[in-house]
């Protein structure tokens, strides 16, 4: 697969598959068997996927018998270490989301809530260091400068070798590298062919050297019906293509900028192949263009 660049000189530059993996959807509650877990983390390997995202909110959450905070964590180590291959795979994870009894969700930015996020986070993933930790929301109950100054600290712990942020807008992101420099490394927000309103936080990334994660980014496409519907570009390259519309929707989202690397989810190891497939999809400028339009 081809490759794109998480890092700088300072941290040291890392180069992962152009197309990671959201492992939000990743859980054992019974709908997915584990063999199928492993079956999936070994496709996107092979297939050249090597950026893997998870949180410390992830999880199925309390309405299943399962304390949800940390648990999707806990699960992506046990894969990784049953298949043995920690070396292939630089893995992201965040904090700052937490989730409430019943398997709801809250905000919690404070400085000793997401100090103590870190030293879980590096518990249960079982490293001496997390590659990409990222705070996971803004939390309007803290301001952000505060937040930033956290992060400062917590990146000169020396307990995370890169800090990314999620879910910030322009000004967010601007300050937050001021202060953190070259310890900020990217920005995860959502993009999609149905959500666009973070393109203009790519074209920051690129100017300042960030990194840009698309979460969600196969959202909107839905089902034959709503794709014609809602998106007919996109089906209409991938019936010429002979290509699956979520490949279209990747190589698209690819195009936008050299510092784009999209995070979509897959649980099963045929989905993460199809969308390992759209590193190598290169649309033409009227396809560009039309799906811009779309």
């Amino acid at each position: 697969m081809k490759t794109r660049t998480l890092g700088n000189a300072t941290t040291g530059t890392v180069e992962v598959g152009a197309i990671g993996l959201g492992l939000m959807t990743f859980d054992q509650t019974g709908t997915q068997p584990r063999q199928q877990l492993l079956d999936t983390v070994s496709a996107a390997l092979e297939a050249g996927v090597t950026l893997f995202d998870t949180a410390d909110a992830y999880g199925p959450g309390d309405a299943k018998g399962i304390d949800a905070q940390g648990e999707n964590e806990r699960l992506i180590a046990s894969l990784l270490d049953e298949l043995g291959v920690r070396d292939q795979v630089l893995l992201a994870t965040k904090g700052g989301h937490v989730r409430t009894d019943g398997g709801g969700w809250d905000t919690d930015s404070s400085a000793a809530h997401l100090r103590a996020a870190v030293d879980h986070s590096l518990q249960r993933l079982g490293v001496d260091q997390i590659a990409l930790w990222q705070h996971h929301r803004p939390d309007p109950d803290v301001a952000y400068d505060e937040v930033i100054e956290t992060l400062a600290e917590i990146a000169g712990t020396g307990k995370v070798r890169m800090i990314g942020l999620s879910n910030a807008d322009e000004q967010q992101i601007r300050a937050a590298k001021e202060v953190l420099g070259d310890a900020l490394v990217s920005v995860q927000n959502q993009f999609s062919p149905a959500f666009r309103s973070s393109r203009s936080e790519i074209d920051v990334c690129a100017e300042l050297g960030l990194a840009f994660l698309p979460w969600s980014p196969l959202g909107g496409l839905g089902d034959a019906k709503e794709l014609a519907d809602k998106h007919p570009a996109f089906a209409r390259v991938a019936e010429d293509r002979g290509v699956s519309p979520q490949q279209v929707a990747l190589a698209w989202e690819l195009a936008q900028s050299p510092v784009v690397i999209p995070i979509p989810g897959a649980k099963r190891p045929q989905s993460v192949r199809d969308s390992a497939q759209a590193a190598d999809l290169e649309l033409t400028s009227e396809e560009l263009s039309a799906l811009d339009a779309d």
